[in-house]
């Protein structure tokens, strides 16, 4: 397990492409391509984006919706929504999906925020609850994916309602893959790849199937690299304009958006800011620790060196303070809505953690073999 020498993350992060620089220090790809911005055109690439919303725009009469948006109502998705109706003149219609667990006040307000700063509607999915506890145990027990089934959703809803509105222009925010590292790591404006990223990537759903779940519980898992999405045209907003995670929270709460500052300070984050939404949700993108050695705290840490906002040093005292703190209030959540004791979630865990990453301590701690320096 060896670490980027210019951010904090390891190498253990799935898709990620170490090389050397020309100092001969060892660097991410997520770096190398965050540095490669500077090199952009971004005025350029705006253009690409008018001349684009310019095929859609009123494609479907003067009051009609021209475009969708993929939301959660967070910092991003503000974004999102400013630059396709307040600067191209877009009318968005916006799709977002439940992850039904507790929601936080602040994600409550923000997605009510986001439809009432910038007049638009928001279609909301809130998915089969009971379909999506029998499915969250599987992905859980079997491959550490706690929320699988709200991961899929959250991609692939947006694809199978943009059809049913006749809006071929489908916006996403970031590519995953490029800004931060990953499998699909390739500078594209397509977004049809989205699936690729490893959040909601392809499991055989007939694995799920059983004498409680049918097939037609299913039908929602979209996938645009197997079905006919039509004349659907999906778009990262990224390729178009200089992503960065801090400049769209600074925006965002500019324009109603709360964070989480005097709600709740998570004991696993780095920010009070990015995934508000909701508790339990959490409980997936910390299950990278056990798997790959890093969690959330790592991921803003590396975000926050590469935007200046941190040194390293800085960055690797974050990252050994909270990666792997799992903050209790994410366990009760996570716990109460899929009906599991604490002592049977912790048993799964268990289950998940990298041998090869980790050592158990003489108090039965997990402890990583090759911690950051």
């Amino acid at each position: 397990m060896k670490y980027c020498d210019y951010c904090v993350m390891p190498d253990t992060r799935p898709g990620i492409k170490f090389s050397k620089d020309k100092n001969g220090k060892n660097i991410c790809s997520a770096c190398v391509n965050h540095q490669n911005k500077e090199n952009i055109d971004y005025e350029a690439r705006f253009k690409e984006l008018e001349k684009l919303c310019d095929k859609y725009r009123r494609m479907n009469g003067k009051c009609e919706y021209d475009c969708a948006i993929a939301v959660s109502g967070g910092k991003d998705s503000h974004f999102q929504v400013h630059i396709m109706k307040e600067k191209l003149g877009m009318n968005p219609i916006l799709f977002s999906v439940e992850d039904n667990f507790t929601m936080t006040e602040a994600g409550k307000k923000n997605l009510k925020n986001i439809s009432e700063e910038f007049g638009c509607h928001l279609i909301s999915l809130k998915p089969d609850i009971k379909t999506q506890k029998k499915v969250m145990l599987k992905t859980f027990e079997k491959y550490g994916k706690p929320t699988w089934f709200i991961d899929r959703l959250i991609y692939s809803y947006p694809f199978a309602m943009a059809l049913k509105f006749n809006t071929p222009l489908l916006v996403y925010g970031e590519n995953i893959s490029y800004e931060y590292g990953g499998n699909d790591n390739v500078e594209t404006p397509d977004a049809s790849g989205i699936f690729l990223n490893g959040v909601a990537s392809d499991l055989d759903i007939n694995e799920f199937i059983d004498d409680e779940i049918k097939e037609e519980n299913l039908q929602l898992f979209f996938d645009p690299q197997k079905d006919d999405i039509g004349n659907l045209h999906p778009i990262y907003l990224s390729y178009f304009v200089k992503w960065n995670s801090y400049s769209n929270y600074v925006f965002a709460k500019n324009r109603g958006f709360s964070d989480l500052n005097g709600e709740w300070d998570r004991k696993h984050c780095a920010e009070n800011f990015d995934q508000v939404d909701s508790i339990a949700y959490l409980i997936h993108p910390w299950m990278k620790y056990p798997k790959f050695g890093h969690a959330m705290a790592s991921d803003y840490a590396a975000r926050f060196i590469r935007y200046g906002l941190l040194s390293r040093d800085e960055a690797v005292k974050i990252v050994k303070q909270k990666d792997h703190n799992l903050d209790n209030k994410c366990i009760e959540d996570f716990c109460d809505f899929l009906g599991i004791s604490k002592s049977k979630f912790w048993s799964i865990v268990e289950k998940h953690y990298n041998k090869e990453l980790f050592y158990k301590n003489e108090f039965g701690e997990y402890k990583l073999k090759n911690e950051i320096q």
